[in-house]
């Protein structure tokens, strides 16, 4: 007998399974009574970050194979290559959910903040205190506001600050919940070579491209970060590398007044053309085009 296989669920497939999304910009989604979500009670995998939030009732599901339970001010982070299963809930639940693609968790996340997600990933599910919960849930109806009231806004750049603070408030208090020994625990060597390449992907403001070099300064092969990368994440050193590139073009092409040819400089691309067949192969527009369909200083 075959294996059943896993439906996955991307970030662009959510508007066309939910279509009562508080706010959705292609990477960035808050969204709240998912109960209506057609499929939701059965076995699926999500290809984003996402952070829920219990308000009301009691959910129970299966992650990666643990089962939780959520009551009234819990939270539970959801990471990308998780497998979610026996969704239950009860008449009453409800819930506020944020999630965010990959690549824009590199232009959102600092160092501190990817080691605070790292060691969530290990304790997924927290309960909060109730004044935690309602800062959290301030941001979430000012947002709402905010989609509510287009006319008043200065553009998407004050969307973005609004879930950026939202990010590190949540982490914030997240952390204040976790155990402060955990870092210290035992990783393997595959473990420790990993989270360290995250944080160097998050340190460095002009990504370098190269596999080998980020290798060599882990003491690593290149054929072994690679390996050790899939395992952690089913992308190759490369892919990460490009995502993590990608996403700081996107921020400085979308969020600052700098010319196509300083971004490039920016980023340490010498060759303008190159750059351009770079953005071209990774968005499918050049880097002109791509302000221009984004709405580029509206």
């Amino acid at each position: 007998m075959k294996p059943t296989k896993i439906t996955e669920i991307d970030l662009q497939d959510v508007p066309q399974v939910y279509h009562n999304l508080k706010y959705n910009d292609g990477e960035i989604f808050f969204a709240d009574n998912i109960t209506s979500i057609p499929g939701l009670m059965k076995q699926f995998k999500v290809n984003f970050i996402a952070y829920v939030i219990v308000t009301e009732g009691r959910l129970t599901l299966d992650l990666n194979g643990i089962n939780y339970q959520l009551d009234k001010n819990c939270s539970l982070f959801v990471d990308r290559k998780m497998v979610i299963d026996n969704v239950k809930h009860t008449e009453n639940f409800n819930c506020v959910i944020c999630a965010m693609s990959t690549d824009i968790g590199f232009a959102f996340f600092n160092k501190s903040l990817l080691q605070s997600i790292m060691h969530i990933m290990a304790n997924p599910v927290i309960k909060m205190e109730q004044v935690e919960v309602d800062l959290m849930m301030k941001y979430y109806e000012l947002l709402v506001f905010k989609m509510d009231h287009q006319e008043m806004s200065f553009g998407r750049e004050t969307v973005r600050d609004i879930i950026r603070c939202f990010a590190y408030d949540l982490l914030s208090n997240i952390n204040k919940h976790l155990d402060s020994d955990g870092e210290n625990e035992i990783l393997r060597q595959g473990d420790r070579i990993y989270r360290k390449f995250m944080l160097m992907l998050t340190e460095n403001s002009n990504v370098n491209r190269s596999v080998k070099s980020y290798a060599d300064e882990l003491c690593v092969s290149p054929k072994y970060l690679t390996s050790v990368c899939h395992k952690h994440s089913d992308y190759t050193a490369s892919e990460l590398i490009a995502t993590a590139v990608m996403s700081r073009i996107k921020q400085l092409l979308l969020y600052s007044d700098l010319s196509i040819k300083e971004v490039a400089s920016e980023i340490g691309f010498d060759n303008l053309s190159f750059f351009g067949k770079y953005v071209k192969k990774h968005l499918g527009l050049s880097p002109n085009h791509y302000r221009k369909a984004n709405g580029y200083g509206k």
